[in-house]
């Protein structure tokens, strides 16, 4: 599966909120809450994260194996 979770780390260590992504970027609340849950994103909405954060994709997303 694909966890968001260091996008949580880099928006912190950035100083970027959901709030400055939401209203400064323009990014959807629905992306937000589908990004909160490790749901699937577009590519851009991925390309747009690093571009806003100026950082490569491994600070956003990382592969997990399912436990399954």
């Amino acid at each position: 599966m694909i966890s968001y979770a260091p996008l949580w780390e880099t928006m912190r260590r950035k100083g970027v909120t959901t709030y400055a992504l939401r209203k400064k970027h323009q990014l959807g609340g629905g992306t937000l809450q589908r990004l909160k849950e490790n749901d699937t994103v577009s590519t851009h909405t991925l390309d747009l994260l690093c571009e806003i954060l100026d950082c490569p994709l491994w600070e956003i997303a990382e592969y997990r194996p399912n436990d399954s």
